[in-house]
């Protein structure tokens, strides 16, 4: 004869023991203010200005050409993320690229990172800490200033 011990298992749901109360705990990250993970909200409007920016300059140097700007979106990644850490969007939004343990990205990561991002697809694929896979790749973490 089944007994309830036997399917209490799946009733009482699955076993939340090992995920982290909010992004970023398992980083050392705090869950709100300077330091803690930027969120969905800020990071899409860090992309629709970075996009737009891109859009306007493609708009006067190729004529709005898809793949210019693309090229220009890129271009823009790698040298702002690669130097200063932050885009101009991310700038507005108020929030920057670090490495995991601190410091800023560096070129190569602006490199990797812009790359991956004009895939799409790593973007949008994310961990429980909300980092991308282009983020994932490089170590690196969208935080908030």
């Amino acid at each position: 004869m089944v007994d309830r011990k036997d399917i209490g298992s799946w009733l009482t749901g699955p076993d939340t023991s090992g995920i982290s109360k909010y992004p970023g705990e398992r980083l050392g990250l705090p869950e709100a203010g300077p330091g803690s993970i930027a969120r969905a909200g800020r990071r899409i409007v860090a992309i629709v200005i970075d996009w737009g920016i891109a859009l306007l300059i493609s708009n006067f140097a190729f004529a709005g050409d898809s793949w210019g700007t693309l090229a220009i979106f890129a271009v823009e990644q790698i040298l702002l993320v690669g130097t200063l850490g932050y885009s101009i969007g991310h700038r507005i939004a108020g929030i920057h690229v670090v490495k995991l343990g601190g410091g800023t990205a560096g070129p190569l990561a602006g490199l990797v990172r812009a790359l991956l991002l004009c895939l799409v697809i790593p973007a949008v694929i994310f961990d429980p800490d909300q980092r991308g896979l282009h983020d994932r790749a490089m170590d690196t973490v969208l935080i908030r200033r």
